[in-house]
């Protein structure tokens, strides 16, 4: 039997970018963590990066076309939904749009010699860092020579609670670092968001949406990995119930 030499291909590809995602992503451990946001090296006038996702679309999540402006067969179903009159598919719609969240360029303090990684989050804490950048007593957090570091406070849940992020701007400016080698790694080595997060193709969102929406039809034994790393709880996607037209409203709409 001939192997699928594309097949291969695009295991390797799901091998690279998880392995992307995970020398890549920051994610707080329980208790106190010293970061510093830095400029980001391919969007130099704005560190925060706004991501919009499909969680859970298929067993999998996708990054939307949207996040780049582009046409997004899972939108347009969802506006088809909202627009149809029927609550239920109007909720549903709702429930169906993607998620925003944000992601900014930052070094660990302690583990700078790492160099650059991403931290994801949702509304709360972006609104928070904002805030902060808004008000003229603190001004722009990433400012290579007078910005601030900031303290992150991870507090897992337990026993049916939410973890929580907590955040405390430091009062004190300093320098990103007195390092060459950091300074180098933060100023032209940096990875791209574009690279952790593939953008799939509109057919590929359109098959995943139509499989989604005919499990009967889908494969349960084929291997699927996450595009993103798991989610805050304070943007936990809800379970989406579907309702009975479904199907047809995504006939219309594709298949007129």
């Amino acid at each position: 039997m001939a192997i699928d030499l594309d097949a291969i291909k695009r295991k390797l590809n799901q091998l690279q970018t998880v392995g992307n995602r995970q020398n890549n992503l920051w994610k707080p451990e329980p208790g106190k963590q010293t970061i510093r946001i830095v400029p980001y090296q391919w969007n130099k006038d704005n560190p925060f990066q706004e991501l919009y996702f499909h969680y859970d679309l298929g067993k999998k999540n996708f990054l939307s076309p949207i996040t780049y402006g582009k046409p997004d067969p899972v939108v347009e179903f969802t506006e088809k939904l909202k627009s149809s009159g029927n609550s239920d598919e109007w909720k549903l719609g709702k429930k169906m749009e993607p998620k925003m969240r944000t992601y900014v360029p930052i070094i660990v303090r302690g583990k700078e010699s790492e160099g650059v990684k991403f931290w994801g989050f949702g509304k709360t804490v972006y609104t928070e860092l904002l805030g902060f950048i808004a008000d003229p007593d603190y001004g722009d957090l990433s400012d290579p020579m007078n910005g601030r570091d900031i303290v992150v406070e991870f507090t897992p849940g337990e026993s049916g609670s939410y973890p929580k992020t907590a955040i405390r701007v430091k009062p004190n400016t300093t320098p990103i670092t007195e390092d060459k080698n950091v300074a180098e790694k933060v100023a032209k080595h940096q990875p791209k968001l574009s690279d952790i997060f593939k953008e799939p193709s509109y057919d590929d969102l359109k098959d995943a949406l139509e499989k989604w929406l005919n499990p009967e039809e889908d494969d349960t034994t084929e291997e699927t990995t996450n595009q993103t790393e798991e989610m805050d709880t304070e943007e936990t996607t809800e379970t989406v119930n579907k309702v009975d037209d479904v199907s047809s409203a995504f006939d219309a709409l594709f298949n007129d």
